[in-house]
Parts: structure tokens; sequence; C-alpha cells
């Protein structure tokens, strides 16, 4: 198992057909590689959260598309091999540590893999990182 951070960033957009697939034409034409992409409704509209390979290059696509980013913060991605509670041991570090999670996703990724991604407060971020060795 590995746990790293990452940068994200979100945005607000409408929540009509299409909003989204247009969001990622645009970064794919401009060769922006995404670890992960998620969007849920929000006050009307939709969330979309990117976490960028390559921070530098997400936000210049972005400015060319005129997206009006969050400021970056921080989360925690996961990846391992897929078995029986195989996030409890990370979750079971938090939780003694006394670090809550703000939100977690997680699937699998076929042939045995698993990945996640999770927020923790901007307080806890620095904690999290040391406690969990995550580079």
């Amino acid at each position: 198992m590995a746990v790293r951070k990452a940068s994200y960033y979100s945005t607000k957009v409408s929540q009509r057909p299409g909003s989204g697939a247009q969001l990622l034409a645009a970064l794919k034409a401009a060769k922006v590689n995404l670890l992960a992409f998620t969007g849920f409704p929000q006050d009307g509209g939709a969330q979309v959260d990117f976490i960028p390979q390559d921070s530098a290059k997400f936000a210049k696509a972005a400015r060319k598309s005129k997206l009006k980013l969050s400021a970056r913060k921080t989360v925690f991605l996961v990846q391992g091999d897929d078995r029986i509670g195989a996030l409890t041991q990370i979750l079971g570090k938090l939780a003694k540590a006394k670090i809550n999670l703000v939100s977690l996703q997680a699937v699998t990724a076929g042939k045995r893999r698993y990945g996640a991604m999770f927020w923790v407060k901007a307080k806890d971020v620095a904690k999290a990182s040391r406690l969990l060795k995550a580079r």
C-alpha cells in the first residue's frame, strides 16, 4: 500500500448534461492527466474536484478555459492490493491520532488493486502525512 499527498482544486459548474464532458475535453486537449476527478450536486449546480498529475500544467489549462478554481488544497491518495479490510489500517491510525476524515472515496480497480482518496482538515494535514508516511 502506498499513501501520497496530492494537490486538488475544485470549481462550480452548471448541472446541465455535458458540463463535465466539456471540462474533461478541454483538459484532454491541453494534455492534462488527472489522477482523479469527482463531481456532485451543490447549490443548484455542481462542484467538480480535480486531482491533476501536474498542478502547473493544470492551472495553465484552467486559466485558458476560464475556470474559476478554488485555492490549492491537499488530498491523500492511496493505492494498494485489494483485500478485505484494505483501508482499516489507515483509518485506524488516523482514528487513534484523533484525526477526523472530511471525506473519503474508494474503489476497486480490477486485478486485485484498489484506490482511495481522502481529505482531512487543513490543520491535520501535516500530522496525517507524518503518521502515514505520505510523500
